[in-house]
């Protein structure tokens, strides 16, 4: 279950770096250990839990680019038990079936428009500020994630035990359970080539279209580390490459650095 492999994280060392994201077009780095992650994790996943009702049989839409905040959702989630629909490729229609959407700020007005008032569809909106503050500016239905999500709590406990057979991310027409997602990620870090102690830089772009089998779970399941780059400035790679130590790059080409995924 993808919950483990956050847990195992943890258990090989919860105070290293797990998670760092840039985003070059506002000169923005935050970085997690695993110990940061799963706090982060616990908290949404008791969020939405206890405000709405997340659990086994649920459905979790995500309209989120590939950022720290979209990796502690997407665990929180799947903590619950829950069906994750990913639509980070700007597709706001699929999103109209979910019990729940959890999109960036900049994407709530087409949601909006895509749910009508009657809609049962709780949404909620993340600001992506890189201290994981609240919306500004904002005057819409949507409930503010970062604003809600601090008051829940560091542990989390599942009212019912998610279900390996359950649908766990729903691709198009195609799903996979939540158990399957493990050892999905575990394949895929094998024909990757992934090791324990790697850190990869990954390009957003290549992340979202390969979704979060790929760049989340792949990486937990081999027992590396991450680096997100959003707007990714070409000649920033090889200076941030060389400072956080990275081993290997997905969709992004470094001179001297592995690349995933490409042969010869």
């Amino acid at each position: 279950m993808p919950a483990g492999l956050l847990a195992a994280a943890l258990r090989r060392s919860s105070a290293t770096p797990l998670l760092t994201s840039y985003d070059d077009a506002t000169d923005e780095r935050v970085e997690l250990s695993a110990a940061t992650l799963a706090n982060w994790v616990a908290k949404t996943a008791n969020l939405l839990q206890d405000e709405c009702d997340v659990g086994p049989g649920s459905t979790v839409a995500l309209a989120l680019p590939v950022h720290w905040q979209t990796a502690a959702v997407l665990l929180g989630a799947w903590s619950c038990g829950a069906a994750v629909l990913d639509t980070a490729l700007e597709d706001e229609g699929r999103a109209a079936g979910a019990d729940v959407v959890l999109a960036a700020q900049d994407r709530l007005p087409a949601l909006e428009e895509a749910h009508d008032d009657a809609s049962a569809t709780e949404l909620w909106g993340l600001s992506l500020h890189p201290l994981g503050l609240g919306m500004t500016g904002y005057s819409g239905a949507a409930r503010d994630f970062a604003v809600e999500v601090r008051t829940h709590g560091d542990v989390f406990f599942p009212y019912r035990e998610p279900d390996p057979a359950g649908p766990g991310l729903l691709v198009g027409e195609a799903s996979l359970s939540l158990g399957s997602l493990t050892s999905a990620a575990a394949e895929l870090a094998g024909r990757l080539g992934l090791t324990e102690g790697d850190r990869i830089l990954v390009d957003e772009r290549t992340a979202a279209e390969a979704g979060p089998v790929a760049w989340l779970l792949a990486p937990l399941a081999a027992g590396a580390s991450l680096v997100l780059c959003r707007n990714a400035a070409p000649d920033r790679l090889a200076s941030r490459a060389a400072a956080e130590r990275v081993t290997a790059t997905l969709g992004i080409r470094v001179e001297g650095v592995r690349e995933l995924g490409r042969r010869g």
